[in-house]
């Protein structure tokens, strides 16, 4: 099933953001698998976020977080057995999960808790220093012209910093 979205036109004056509308594309179509287990993402900060899913029943050692390529995927898988057990209401869940999560680039898991059944995932971007916009020095013939980075200027007289 194809979205009721054509991004072809934006794929023709764009370079390298295939991936972005793959996932807009995605994010578009019926989702097969369930959205169990419920989950929230909060926003903290400008470059910081909190992934907080309910996974009741769940000890650590049964769930499994692992980043690679972008993605977060969040693995739950009981052990144990329930056999000999007799149930006369069974509400709370216990089936395997599996999650993922797309990141933006440079996102990358700060910390991981789980506490009162929930499992809370706190996340940050940190953008390298060699990424991070820059000014460029523009060298001309007339004299004094700025110089700097992150917004910091700089006398330029005859070639020589002042």
């Amino acid at each position: 099933m194809r979205s009721a979205f054509d991004f072809s036109p934006l794929y023709r004056s764009t370079v390298g953001f295939d991936r972005l509308f793959d996932m807009l594309d995605q994010s578009t179509q019926v989702e097969t698998m369930t959205n169990w287990p419920p989950y929230n993402i909060e926003k903290l900060g400008e470059d910081q976020y909190l992934i907080t899913m309910a996974v009741a029943g769940f000890s650590p050692d049964e769930i499994e977080l692992m980043q690679k390529e972008g993605q977060l995927l969040v693995m739950g898988q009981k052990r144990g057995s329930d056999e000999g057990k007799q149930y006369l209401h069974r509400g709370i869940a216990t089936r395997a999960f599996k999650q993922i999560f797309n990141l933006a680039d440079h996102v990358k898991v700060t910390d991981a808790n789980l506490e009162n059944g929930l499992l809370a995932v706190a996340l940050k971007r940190e953008v390298p220093e060699a990424l991070k916009p820059r000014r460029i020095e523009i060298k001309s013939d007339t004299g004094v012209k700025s110089l700097g980075q992150d917004n910091k200027s700089a006398q330029i007289e005859h070639g020589r910093a002042a």
